[in-house]
């Protein structure tokens, strides 16, 4: 049997203490991105990221255009999850607050729901008026507002699709100060009263007060080069997340616009973002360049996150 003296114990303990210290910082380190997937699992179409409370991910076009992929909570590789009816291309995903998960179908036009611990999409709300829909975030009250852009018009609306007493879902486009262009990545500021709203076109982010059905005091946020913005988030101090296609990376910024860093990716043509991990704080990152996903760590969780487990 080894005898150790105090003071060499206390030496090693003092160097185990340190390895441990030094991992856990290397693991949590900030505003560093990693792959998380394999390259090729997903098709050019991958897009909507959303998070559920147990911490998978899914995202749209797995192997081919029409699936929904998950990715289990810590994996390293995506699974099928379920498939669209025949035609139908998601785009975007979120999840309510009871766990139902949306999906918004630009080919056909359709938003579909499908119920917490389900699999089977059905539609929930469809429009011919609808360009699209491109990208959804849904409200505390589970009012969901959609971007609809007209990518050959460069021109595009929101809409505000809501559910009655009577069970039935109305929409309709909401009215603007303004001529939006091709209308894209979407989300809600943390109390529920400003939408941000990304235009792919002319590259800005622009915000506007919710007044019912009607957009008001419309704001130019940030202006970045054209064609280089997609989907964005938002966390709970109010930040927004945006992903910089074409430029490889997602811009962090506060509502007034002053950019805080410019997060470096692996990819360089991101296409959208969500919060996810146990604590909101791990931001996944879908990748067209390669159809893969990656992600890394912020100082704050996102506002989906926390309006899920009912604390917003």
């Amino acid at each position: 049997m080894a005898i150790t003296s105090g003071r060499n114990f206390w030496c090693l303990c003092s160097s185990v203490l340190l390895v441990i210290s030094t991992s856990a910082q290397a693991e949590t380190k900030l505003f560093e991105s990693v792959q998380v997937t394999p390259p090729g699992e997903y098709t050019f179409g991958i897009e909507g990221p959303a998070a559920d409370l147990d911490g998978n991910l899914f995202v749209v076009n797995l192997g081919k255009p029409g699936t929904i992929g998950r990715l289990p909570a810590g994996g390293a590789a995506s699974e099928p999850f379920t498939a669209l009816p025949e035609g139908s291309v998601g785009n975007a995903i979120r999840f309510a607050r009871d766990g139902t998960m949306f999906i918004a179908d630009y080919k056909k036009h359709n938003i579909f729901a499908i119920p917490k611990g389900a699999t089977e999409p059905a539609v929930w709300f469809h429009s011919d008026e609808m360009n699209q829909p491109n990208d959804i975030t849904i409200a505390r009250d589970g009012t969901i507002y959609a971007s609809d852009p007209n990518w050959k018009g460069r021109e595009g609306h929101i809409w505000r699709i809501t559910k009655s007493a009577d069970g039935t879902v109305q929409g309709q486009v909401m009215s603007a100060p303004r001529a939006m262009g091709t209308t894209n990545g979407i989300d809600l500021s943390p109390d529920g009263k400003t939408l941000y709203v990304g235009e792919s076109s002319s590259g800005q982010i622009w915000s506007y007060a919710i007044n019912g059905n009607e957009l008001a005091a419309a704001k130019l946020v940030k202006a970045f080069q054209p064609d280089t913005v997609d989907g964005l988030r938002t966390d709970v101090a109010g930040r927004l997340y945006v992903a910089r296609i074409l430029k490889g990376t997602v811009a962090l910024m506060k509502p007034n616009g002053a950019v805080e860093r410019e997060i470096a990716l692996k990819g360089k043509e991101p296409t959208n973002l969500a919060f996810g991990g146990s604590d909101g704080k791990t931001v996944f990152v879908t990748q067209r360049q390669g159809g893969f996903i990656e992600s890394f760590r912020t100082d704050q969780q996102g506002r989906e996150h926390c309006l899920q487990r009912g604390r917003c």
